[in-house]
């Protein structure tokens, strides 16, 4: 039975907490936001624990312009090209330049990036013209920054962590936050959080897909919320998926960093031929959605499930000490990779689109922000250039954190009644419904889309929205599920509109770019879909 609270109430009957700052997420841009904010009182709301970003599970490294032969100007031509030029250029310029200054600051308050002889080590990943990856204990780059950032701010009294927090949903009053509901589901009790201004931090929607690198708490929390505002969201259809995951069955769909590539790694189809060259000048190391779409076309050719990725040329010492989460990862599934070849395929990874915000990480609210890959400042285009996510995190959450610093907006004190979304009570399984959402967006809105393939997906997410909607869940799971499938049709709906083929979106019955007609973005909100 539904609990009395999860149906319909008043916002005064709700215990009440206020701080200056809320900030929904952890992961880098969480963290680091928080770090910034830190002489004033903020609260970090987790759903689980400092485990659940996808920052905590980047291998491959950040990627800064700080190399003898590199520069900002390199650095962002290759972010424009990767991306299609549907980058935002202002945003790519703050990202390059301020990205340096960025990576000296955390240097100076103590982090450590791998060093050669001293000096710091760069390696190279697909897309890049220049080595200028920054790692840290050779793959471990993600969960060193967040234990790090955890670490700093854990010992600031202004800053509250709340773990096992569930944003169910957030209140406005005209373009004005004015709450949050949050499920405790240590002690199954809403409670509403007022804050000066709050930030999205919930990361992308990986488990939207059947196959992805994504741990599983990225369900689009943030981006669900934030459209059910009516907060705009921009450039939905383009999510990028990673060439290369460790694909045994039974196993974890484990992230094999593109730095592997960079570090001399090798594409095999299952007859033991290297194929990339066939594809791009560039072999291993094109843009992404190339080499994804690559692998895809060498499955249909040698009827397979898998490709390999060789690393047998290299040294075992040297795979050992420059990529060991990999290696151990590997061993533990029979697979020593100085001698086996590792099975690899592509995964859904990282969501280019997202809540639609300015250079200051603000959104058409006048109180809500969002960083991280939950936004779209358009920094990344139609395809995210590899390792720049980690040093968006860390730009504009500086950003963000100025900017609130400049404007302290009021609290408000405004009460409302308040009814989920759901208004009826059928019985719906939400993990059957979840295994659905799942399977229909990998095989329908994957790698390879075409209009009939999608107009049946949109069709299917349609009708399971007319009963699902009318759901009152009472838990995480359900909501989640919610969120998951109102992030899919909306992907899938912008996916339709587009008819061209750009970075990670490829339209096989548009197999072309179309600058003409579609070098444009598409802004989503509750009550239309714009082309700008």
């Amino acid at each position: 039975m539904t609990p009395e609270y999860l149906i319909s109430f008043d916002t005064k009957k709700l215990n009440e907490i206020k701080v200056d700052f809320l900030i929904i997420g952890g992961g880098l841009s969480g963290f680091s936001l928080a770090y910034e904010l830190r002489n004033f009182d903020v609260l970090i709301i987790l759903k689980d624990g400092i485990e659940e970003s996808s920052s905590y599970y980047s291998q491959g490294g950040i990627a800064v312009a700080l190399n003898e032969n590199d520069s900002p100007e390199l650095h962002k031509n290759d972010t424009l090209k990767v991306g299609c030029y549907l980058n935002d250029e202002k945003a790519v310029d703050i990202l390059v330049n301020e990205g340096i200054e960025r990576i000296k600051e955390i240097i100076e308050i103590g982090f450590n990036f791998d060093k050669d002889n001293g000096k710091l080590h760069f390696t190279k990943e697909g897309g890049h013209s220049r080595n200028r990856i920054l790692h840290s204990n050779g793959d471990a780059i993600g969960k060193n920054l967040i234990e790090f950032f955890y670490k700093l701010i854990s010992n600031i009294p202004n800053i509250k962590i709340y773990k096992n927090s569930f944003l169910i949903d957030l209140i406005s009053v005209e373009n004005k936050i004015i709450g949050a509901i949050i499920l405790d589901e240590t002690k199954n009790k809403l409670f509403l959080i007022r804050a000066r201004s709050y930030i999205l931090c919930t990361g992308g929607a990986g488990m939207i897909f059947q196959e992805t690198t994504n741990p599983s708490y990225i369900t689009g929390d943030g981006i669900a919320v934030a459209y059910r505002r009516n907060v705009e969201l921009m450039d939905l259809e383009f999510y990028q998926f990673h060439p290369t995951t460790f694909y045994v069955a039974g196993a974890p769909r484990f992230l094999i960093s593109e730095s592997v590539r960079g570090e001399g790694g090798i594409l095999r189809n299952i007859y033991g031929e290297r194929f990339m060259f066939d594809y791009h000048p560039s072999g291993e190391l094109a843009p992404r959605d190339i080499v994804s779409r690559a692998i895809i076309d060498q499955l249909k050719k040698t009827n397979s499930n898998c490709v390999y990725l060789d690393l047998t040329h290299l040294k075992k010492d040297y795979i050992k000490t420059r990529f060991p989460q990999i290696y151990n990862f590997c061993k533990v599934y029979g697979i020593e990779p100085s001698k086996n070849l590792i099975p690899v395929r592509p995964s859904a990874h990282y969501f280019m689109g997202g809540i639609k915000t300015d250079i200051w990480g603000k959104t058409n609210f006048e109180n809500l922000f969002a960083c991280g890959e939950c936004a779209c400042t358009g920094v990344h285009g139609a395809n995210r250039l590899g390792s720049n996510s980690l040093l968006e995190c860390l730009v504009f959450s500086k950003r963000i954190g100025n900017k609130l610093k400049e404007t302290l907006y009021p609290i408000y004190n405004i009460n409302v009644s308040y009814k989920f979304p759901q208004k009826g009570d059928v019985f719906i399984d939400a993990d059957d419904l979840r295994r659905s959402i799942r399977s229909l967006m990998w095989r329908n809105v994957g790698i390879e889309r075409d209009e009939e393939s999608l107009k049946s997906a949109l069709e299917k997410l349609t009708e399971w929205q007319k009963y699902a909607f009318n759901k009152e869940f009472n838990n995480r799971n359900g909501f989640e599920t919610l969120n998951m499938l109102t992030v899919a049709f909306l992907m899938t709906k912008s996916a339709l509109m587009r008819k061209e083929s750009r970075g990670a979106h490829f339209r096989k019955d548009f197999p072309q770019e179309d600058n003409e007609n579609w070098k444009k973005h598409i802004v989503v909100n509750k009550n239309e879909i714009k082309i700008k």
